[in-house]
């Protein structure tokens, strides 16, 4: 923010600003609330400041930096923009409040304005000291007691309610048994509950409620069709796909690999296990060929097949592939930016990037044949290959690579953790030998590591309310958001590791809550006091994932296969489809069961991604993705009505009602009983179009 090389004029005359805005900003004016610098002053300075006063000092202007007290002081040797305890005399607040466009910051030129409140909040953090804050995300996880809350047990519903009620907000009743049953079927299996079980729900309900609830819970957390919804969570951000990329999108045989992350959540593999086997699972002494397979997740990179290309020039692009993707998924951090220059946001240098670059660059990347678990390794007959990591027995020569390019090898550097966090620690038997993957995996799960836990939480809590206690879920660093209830985050972070990294019994206990369990609708009281429900003084109605719609209407009309893994499938799809990228694919439609499999299974080019699920949001592969958009678009109606399988969905439904009533139809689709009136609209359709209407309304595929 401040300041241009043609701006470097210091200081400003500040008797101007004094008299502007002294009736405003007197020195004697009573003191306010205390300024936060981590919740109220960096998201400030990190959205309008650090790109050019911040951690990269090759972009830095006028030898200014803002993202630490030594810089905005001046006592590191730079100038000087603020005068801690004296706003009138501080550079930063004159430039901020000035009119003057050629002094003015943010420059007149960048688009971006601090509004009035913003500006009070930098006088007012200056005028209260200018205390500087470590960032929330890399200070250790501070375990807070749940407030006491009269009549609540809950610790979750403690945290949330205390913060609802010093707010003036009640939480929202808890939803109707037919919704309950639905959002929590749909939530842990990605599956409606049928008729029948929501019959049975609803009378163990009047029975008892609690008991009904937690034994409904423990069903779904061991139904094995959980593994497959959850999986699904997972394989978003190991950017899977069963296609190479690039403009050839050749087929690639991986789907061992999928099959290994819904085993390991069914498993309820520990988080830390399942961290670890996925990055370094062929380091693990005698590995196992699952642990192998695991490493699958950083065999989901693309592969270029073209002729007349450099293999080592998209090597490296692989690997920073890895580096990207490893900071995203696990600590949350945007690493990725320091291929080509400091990080202008995070204190992360370039050369501590290629420096975990170097813990990625040392594998050979083999197909290996699986046997299956019936299998006879000596019979050489596989059941398939997959892709996978392998160590070399010689390490790579790591380079910083000048500006990203590969052809500019600079200094050299050896695997290490960028010091903002916590140390690399190292078994002592491996004290003499180069740092690898395994200590790198490690050193993630590590309980000192101050981000995994809180980022892991952080995403299960997305996609259980639509938004994560931290909203931007893949950025914990200085240009992400401060946590709405950062003690409930920390809580869940400890609660966590101290639950042995179970994500079941992370999600048991979030599905638990009352504040999981409330109605979704929204209230006048909400409406002004908390419309974006930040306070969770409700649900939030989601629409459906691209499989979960998929999934959906297989179970409403009763054609859904239940066979678990195995190869991708072909459903249905439009004619024509396959021939639109540079490289016409072949696509020979499934027939029998395998016409019927959830939408995990379906076969995925990167390139042309099956029409009924792009248009649903599913990301392509290309890269990791933490959280899926929501879109509404008139493509999506337009799909469910005339998609090959849908078409063919509708008349599997016509034929229920036709046999089993409309109200049973009905039921099936949307997990509730219809009213008189919706009977009567429906009633009088013919048997196909009620049966298109069913499967076209928001609320088959909404979960409430």
């Amino acid at each position: 923010m401040l300041d241009r090389p043609s701006r470097l004029i210091f200081p400003l005359r500040l008797v101007v600003i004094s008299c502007l805005f002294g009736s405003v900003y007197a020195r004697g004016e009573p003191p306010r609330e205390e300024v936060d610098f981590n919740r109220d002053v960096r998201p400030i300075l990190a959205e309008n400041c650090y790109a050019c006063h911040g951690f990269d000092e090759a972009a830095r202007e006028a030898d200014l930096r803002l993202d630490t007290f030594a810089g905005a002081i001046g006592s590191d040797g730079g100038n000087a923009a603020i005068v801690p305890g004296e706003p009138d005399e501080s550079e930063l607040i004159a430039r901020v409040l000035t009119d003057d466009a050629d002094q003015i910051m943010p420059p007149a030129d960048s688009g971006k304005r601090l509004s009035d409140a913003q500006r009070d909040i930098l006088r007012r953090w200056v005028q209260q000291g200018a205390n500087y804050e470590t960032h929330w995300a890399f200070v250790p996880p501070q375990r807070s007691e749940p407030p006491l809350v009269e009549g609540v047990s809950h610790p979750i519903d403690r945290f949330i309610q205390a913060r609802l009620a010093s707010e003036g907000i009640s939480p929202s009743p808890r939803a109707d048994s037919q919704t309950l049953i639905r959002r929590l079927s749909l939530d842990l299996t990605g599956l409606p509950p049928t008729p029948e079980q929501v019959d049975t729900f609803i009378t163990a309900t009047a029975a008892d409620p609690d008991a009904a609830y937690q034994e409904l819970t423990e069903r779904l957390l061991a139904s094995p069709h959980y593994g497959e919804r959850w999986a699904l969570w997972w394989l978003d951000q190991a950017r899977y796909a069963d296609s190479n990329g690039y403009s050839v999108d050749a087929p690639r045989q991986i789907w061992a690999y999928r099959d290994w992350v819904i085993d390991a959540f069914n498993q309820d593999m520990p988080f830390d296990t399942f961290t670890i086997e996925q990055l370094a699972g062929d380091l693990l002494p005698e590995a196992t060929e699952s642990q192998k397979i695991a490493t699958g997740f950083h065999r989901n990179t693309q592969i270029n097949q073209e002729g007349g290309i450099d293999k080592e020039q998209f090597r490296i692009d692989s690997v920073f592939d890895r580096v990207a993707t490893t900071g995203t998924v696990w600590l949350g951090l945007t690493i990725g930016c320091a291929q080509c220059h400091d990080h202008k946001f995070d204190p992360i240098s370039q050369v501590e990037y290629y420096q975990m670059f170097a813990f990625l660059n040392n594998q050979d990347e083999p197909a290996m044949k699986v046997y299956g678990p019936e299998g006879d390794p000596s019979s050489d007959k596989p059941l398939t290959t997959t892709l996978v990591m392998r160590e070399r027995g010689k390490p790579r020569d790591t380079h910083l690579l000048i500006k990203g390019d590969f052809t500019r090898p600079a200094q050299p550097v050896t695997p290490a953790t960028p010091s903002i966090l916590h140390p690399l620690e190292r078994a002592a038997e491996r004290a003499e030998q180069p740092p690898n993957r395994l200590d790198l995996a490690n050193w993630i799960v590590s309980p000192n590591n101050p981000l995994t836990a809180r980022v892991i939480v952080n995403r299960l809590w997305q996609q259980y309310f639509g938004r994560g206690l931290a909203e931007i879920e893949n950025d914990f660093g200085l240009q992400g958001s401060t946590p709405s209830h950062p003690e409930l985050l920390d809580w869940l972070a400890l609660e966590f590791i101290r639950q042995g990294w179970s994500i079941k019994d992370m999600q048991r206990l979030i599905v638990s809550s009352r504040t999981y369990q409330q109605a979704s609708r929204l209230r006048p009281e909400l409406s002004e006091k908390d419309p974006d429900n930040y306070l969770l003084g409700r649900q939030r109605r989601l629409r459906l994932d691209a499989e979960i719609v998929r999934d959906t209407l297989l179970a409403a009309c009763g054609l859904l296969s239940p066979k678990l893994g195995g190869p991708p499938v072909y459903p249905p799809i439009p004619n024509g489809v396959m021939g639109q990228g540079q490289v016409k694919r072949a696509w020979k439609t499934s027939t029998g069961e395998d016409r019927y499999r959830r939408g995990i299974y379906t076969f995925k080019f990167r390139a042309t991604p099956p029409p009924a699920l792009s248009v649903f949001d599913a990301p392509d592969g290309f890269s990791t993705c933490t959280r899926r958009l929501r879109s509404n678009t008139p493509l999506q109606a337009l799909t469910l009505m005339n998609d090959p399988a849908h078409v063919e969905f509708a008349t599997a439904i016509e034929k229920i009602i036709l046999s089993d009533g409309l109200e049973t139809a009905f039921r099936r689709c949307t997990s509730r009983t219809p009213t008189a009136e919706e009977l009567a609209v429906l009633a009088r359709l013919d048997s196909l179009s009620a049966a298109r209407t069913l499967l076209n309304l928001d609320e088959t595929i909404t979960r409430e």
